[in-house]
Order: C-alpha cells, then structure tokens, then sequence
C-alpha cells in the first residue's frame, strides 16, 4: 500500500488518481501509523511553504517524515519542504535535501513558471529510461538550487533541481501525475523501488 501524505497541500487525489492508472493501490491519510506502515509513502504538495510547514509541525508529521525508512517521493512543495529551507515565508523546512528554495526573480520570463520544460543531466533510478530533454509538466514559483542531491536539471530563468535522492527520499519539481507518459514511468520507476 502507497500512503500518500494529507497535510491540507492539494493535489493529494490527482496523485491518486494517476496511481490507480497504474494499477496501485494508495490511501490519502494523515494518520501516522499508516504511514510508517506503507511500502511507499507520496508526499505531494501545491500550496505556501510556511502554511504546509505550521501544519506538518502541529500534527506531528514533520517528526513522522524525517524518520520514513521506506522510499518517500516528494513532489512540488513537497520536494521543497524535504529541503533545508524556503524563502516562502522564510521557513525552516525538513533537511533532508542539502538545498536552500529561492524564490523566481522575473528576468523577462513570466513567474511562476508554468507548463512543459525539458530535464537535462538527469541520472538516478526514478528517472530511468527518461529521455535527455524529455518534456515534463511544472506550476512553481520557487525552486530549489543545484547540489549534491540533484538528480536532474531543468532550467526556466536559471537551472534548478528538477530532481533529488538523498538515501530512501526523491523529490521531483514537476507533477508527474500531470506529465502524460514521461510521468507514469517516472512513477512506476517509484513504484519498483525496493
């Protein structure tokens, strides 16, 4: 069983969505002991970083997260929140990624970035059989920067993490719930992590 992370952050059932697409089973919940009983646990998020953060902190699952053993996939905010800290509300987030989020700064392009964008330099097992400069869906305002936990490159005004690993934790900026085929692979690799 997938236990997807409900912390009032959206789009929690389109990721469920597209997993029973797949053929897996998956639950939205926000009670601990399902989560640390999944196989896999999803911790997807469109929303403000200080708002979800206030959350996470006052149930608990701020604790919960950072001691998932079993694979966890953050996705939009939630690979921001899995990062050390946000410029959104200047917020203080969960440090499992080695990443500041900053903030888009207009440089001729509209902010936030929204749509397809192609990924570069990407390595790493959730990306297997992805194409260099495969097209991927994104709606963010805030990104993280480039480090050791990066996975792959997309660049909208400047080159960001598109994805991150850090042990049993991958984060991805885009949705892949909303990237046609790239994205169902993106998951089902997820899917077959052990």
């Amino acid at each position: 069983m997938i236990a997807i992370i409900d912390y009032n952050a959206g789009n929690s059932h389109s990721v469920q969505n597209a997993l029973g697409r797949l053929g897996a089973e998956s639950i939205v919940t926000a009670d601990v002991k399902l989560i640390r009983a999944a196989g896999k646990v999803i911790f997807p998020g469109v929303g403000h970083a200080h708002a979800a953060m206030q959350y996470l902190r006052e149930s608990g699952l701020d604790k919960v997260i950072v001691a998932l053993q079993q694979p966890v996939l953050g996705i939009c905010l939630g690979l921001q929140l899995l990062c050390r800290h946000s410029e959104e509300g200047d917020t203080q987030c969960l440090s499992i990624f080695d990443a500041e989020v900053k903030q888009f700064q207009p440089a001729g392009l509209k902010v936030p970035h929204v749509g397809w964008n192609s990924l570069v330099q990407q390595t790493g097992i959730l990306l297997k059989g992805i194409a260099e400069g495969e097209y991927l869906y994104y709606v963010h305002g805030f990104y993280a920067g480039i480090g050791s936990d990066t996975t792959a490159v997309t660049s909208y005004i400047l080159p960001f993490s598109a994805a991150m690993q850090h042990n049993n934790f991958y984060g991805v900026q885009f949705h892949p719930e909303k990237s046609g085929r790239a994205g169902e692979r993106i998951l089902n690799n997820f899917l077959s992590i052990t």
